[in-house]
């Protein structure tokens, strides 16, 4: 028996495949060069129109760790349940095809578990990663991957908005000491899950057509039910992105879906009782910002001709969700914008309390500070021009 099969857990990563040629080859090369050898590489091709079924049978060939489920299209939700469903690692990772990961990235986490008590101890392992812009060339220049060819000349990272911000007191610990993997994108990519907790737990991904943002139930569900978490901060995924731009569109072709999700979200909470504000005061957050990233889709879709029935859904969606919003969370907390907390009292029919500046000034220099030394000066201006 080999080194690895003695001291090193079964590891499965699932990479949900559609219609990704054209990044495929890097994001399976970066998995199949991890420094940690004892993998499964469960590849789902979910219908794809394109070579991508081609590319995994070339790499399959050569690697006897893949194994390719060919199936229709079902959506990413249904594609990663099945993924996991087939694993038969201990530990589960989940790597988007059109992203990459670092040498070291199974490694350094299968390390940081051990280091905290193994799988009696720990659930969820969770690390910061890269994001990655394409066609521009403000950001930190330089960044570059230790897996040779993964940033292109067309291409600058920057780290994740939570890089440098999670800091417990102790780990493991519960989702409490770790608020700022709830704030951000769900990044649910930067883990793995024991595999016995995702089965016990019957925790899986909701399936809709499409992607259909089921990273965020995935996220409450995985998390914040009772979940014993570790983290690293060094950035161990590289997540290819458009920035706020990407979801605005996203939202102009289907503005039910960010609130829809939000709701996912919140019907888990009420599920489990959840209590803790740390979790209440990131939805309600995250709420709003849903919020209005939905009226400016249904802004957009008046514009250009483009409503209909579904949009009056929508808006009785906004006034749904927001009846499920505690107004002290809303007014109370610094970092929603006052146009969310005006557009929330409008549908209320309340009262828009004054704001308390001296709050939301001290919060702005704080992230301001922040962003300018994570993300560079372009980078953080070019975010609050997207975000007016």
């Amino acid at each position: 028996m080999s080194h690895a099969q003695n001291h090193q857990p079964l590891v499965s990563l699932v990479v949900p495949i559609y219609n990704v040629a054209d990044y495929l080859e890097q994001c399976l090369a970066s998995i199949q060069s991890q420094s940690y050898t004892n993998l499964e590489i469960i590849c789902l091709n979910d219908g794809s129109t394109d070579t991508s079924l081609a590319l995994l049978e070339a790499h399959a060939a050569r690697d006897g760790r893949m194994v390719i489920i060919d199936k229709e299209n079902e959506g990413y939700g249904s594609t990663c349940n099945r993924g996991i469903a087939a694993a038969h690692g201990r530990w589960i990772g989940i790597v988007e095809p059109d992203d990459y990961i670092e040498p070291t990235m199974v490694q350094e986490l299968v390390d940081l578990i051990e280091a905290h008590g193994g799988e009696d101890k720990v659930d969820i392992a969770r690390s910061a990663y890269w994001r990655v812009f394409g066609n521009q060339k403000n950001g930190r220049a330089g960044t570059k991957s230790q897996f040779k060819g993964t940033v292109s000349a067309a291409e600058y990272r920057v780290p994740c908005a939570y890089k440098g911000r999670v800091k417990p007191k102790q780990q493991p610990c519960s989702i409490d000491q770790m608020e700022q993997l709830l704030l951000h994108h769900p990044a649910i990519w930067t883990a793995l899950y024991r595999k016995g907790f995702l089965d016990d737990n019957n925790i899986a991904f909701k399936e809709v057509p499409g992607a259909g943002w089921v990273d965020n139930p995935f996220l409450i569900a995985s998390h914040c039910c009772g979940a014993r978490l570790v983290y690293t901060d060094s950035a161990l995924y590289n997540y290819r992105e458009n920035g706020y731009a990407e979801a605005a569109t996203f939202a102009q072709r289907q503005p039910n879906v960010p609130l829809e999700r939000w709701n996912d979200m919140m019907d888990i909470v009420e599920a489990h009782s959840i209590t803790s504000s740390v979790v209440l005061d990131a939805l309600t957050l995250r709420g709003i910002n849903y919020a209005l990233l939905t009226t400016d889709a249904l802004t957009w879709r008046e514009e250009h001709d483009a409503a209909g029935a579904l949009d009056t859904e929508v808006r009785d969606l906004l006034a749904k969700s927001f009846e499920r919003m505690d107004a002290k969370r809303v007014f109370g907390n610094p970092g929603i914008l006052r146009t969310g907390k005006a557009l929330f009292a409008q549908v209320c029919g309340i009262a828009l309390p004054k704001e308390d500046t001296l709050a939301r000034y001290a919060y702005l220099a704080k992230e301001g500070f922040y962003r300018l030394k994570n993300d560079g000066i372009a980078q953080t201006f070019k975010s609050l021009k997207d975000r007016r």
